[in-house]
């Protein structure tokens, strides 16, 4: 199995207000990466899942990531 990189957009509850966001991971599906991201929200942020809209969901190529641990475990230098 091949590990990929998803990029996941969408908003989440803060407060009173839904906060956009930008999320990058790895991972070897698209329900892995999602499933990744409600977790780190939920530990980071406190926020549940039904506080969590997702907008979109791409596989993106490594290099393309933005996020500087996400190209690292690509194997990808800066």
């Amino acid at each position: 199995m091949e590990i990929k990189t998803f990029r996941i957009k969408g908003k989440f509850k803060m407060g009173e207000r839904m906060q956009p966001f930008v999320w990058e991971c790895r991972a070897l599906d698209s329900e892995r990466a999602t499933e990744k991201m409600f977790s780190e929200f939920g530990s980071r942020h406190g926020t549940r899942r039904n506080m969590i809209k997702i907008s979109s969901l791409e596989e993106i190529k490594p290099e393309d990531a933005e996020r500087p641990e996400v190209k690292f475990y690509a194997g990808i230098e800066d």
